[in-house]
């Protein structure tokens, strides 16, 4: 059997402690029984007092919780033929056992907890009806608390795993973008840096016998040094975030600027992870320049809403269209999305649309 995934935090939060109320329920048989009241309040004080104990371990060690839930079956086992109110022990059990089980495991608690009661009810000493009034309420709650513990614990499993997943993706596609901008930096500064040295090195030659050539090449090298600088400077800007919204604006502008009409639909209604913002701005970015430039377009549309488990952002226009190479742009675009697990489609008929999809659980 394999281990199921723990929790991160306590299955009992700070608010479970009110859930020790129950334990009132065995000190009900001392004050109705016609027995001996003392030694039923002596059994009754004993297995409570003995019960919380493991109560405090599941709360500040969950990660043991199947230790406690035995713990907790074993004080049932024990008390519940002599006080059917200890029956609520099982309770308590089946909860903890279904904190950290897996949902097959956990229903197997459940029915194993049931038939273990179920025998304890034959044998008790208890008198009827008192019995039954005792076993009852425990039988029936076992799989209330039980189902609905196992119905919490899977959630917060899925919660935690796709916070995992997000944070793996960001992590990832932050790697992939300081690699990119590493190979851009090393283009650009490459080809620059080199000129430089040349240029330094005919000046050194030249200040002996030509000042005025000297002093062409000392500026071609200032020249050089300032677009190189502004590149640079253009370069680093892509380590700043992008904001969908932002680009939005920017394509309004950008867009009325060379007479294309551009309708948007946008239907989010939760914030994106940083990360997929990021990489859907810059797509965004990236598609618009293309409509500005290239497409001789007069209407274009962007819409950005959730479909079928997809984040959807459709770029169209009405322009020329056709089926063209991809450039460095769209690459770029199509790199990023793939890095988020999403994709990208392009088609070139009626004019150009950009469809890019990226699961929703990514990008949520």
């Amino acid at each position: 059997m394999s281990e199921p995934t723990r929790p991160e935090t306590s299955p009992l939060r700070t608010t479970d402690w009110l859930f020790l109320v129950y334990l009132v329920i065995p000190f009900l048989q001392p004050f109705f029984s016609p027995g001996d009241p003392l030694g039923e309040w002596l059994i009754a004080c004993g297995f409570v007092g003995a019960f919380l104990p493991i109560f405090v371990g599941c709360v500040l060690r969950p990660e043991r919780s199947r230790l406690w839930a035995v713990l907790t079956t074993v004080l049932a086992v024990a008390g519940t033929p002599f006080n059917t109110g200890l029956s609520i022990l099982f309770v308590y059990a089946a909860a903890f056992a279904a904190a950290v089980e897996t949902r097959r495991d956990a229903l197997r608690w459940l029915a194993g907890l049931t038939l273990v009661l179920g025998v304890l009810g034959v044998v008790s000493v208890v008198p009827l009806p008192w019995r039954l009034w005792g076993l009852l309420p425990s039988l029936l709650f076992i799989w209330i608390i039980g189902i609905i513990q196992i119905e919490g614990s899977e959630k917060g499993r899925e919660a935690a795993e796709l916070r995992m997943r997000n944070a793996r993706v960001e992590y990832l596609a932050t790697v992939s973008e300081r690699e990119r901008i590493a190979r851009d930096l090393h283009d650009l500064l490459g080809h620059s840096l080199t000129a430089v040295v040349v240029r330094a090195q005919l000046v050194q030659q030249l200040v002996a016998v030509d000042t005025d050539r000297a002093r062409d090449e000392a500026g071609e090298i200032e020249h050089i040094a300032r677009d190189a600088l502004a590149e640079v400077r253009s370069t680093l800007g892509g380590w700043r975030q992008a904001s969908l919204d932002d680009e939005l604006d920017s394509a309004r502008g950008t867009l009325a600027s060379v007479g294309v009409e551009l309708t948007v639909h946008q239907d989010l209604d939760r914030p994106l992870v940083g990360s997929v913002e990021h990489a859907l701005a810059l797509a965004l970015r990236e598609a618009v320049t293309n409509v500005a430039r290239h497409a001789r377009a007069r209407t274009c549309h962007i819409s950005a809403d959730v479909e079928h488990g997809q984040l959807r952002l459709v770029v169209a226009d009405d322009g020329r269209g056709g089926f063209a190479r991809e450039g460095n742009g769209l690459s770029g675009i199509r790199e990023r999305v793939t890095a988020l697990g999403g994709t990208v489609e392009r088609t070139g008929t009626a004019g150009t649309t950009i469809a890019i999809s990226v699961p929703v659980e990514v990008a949520l």
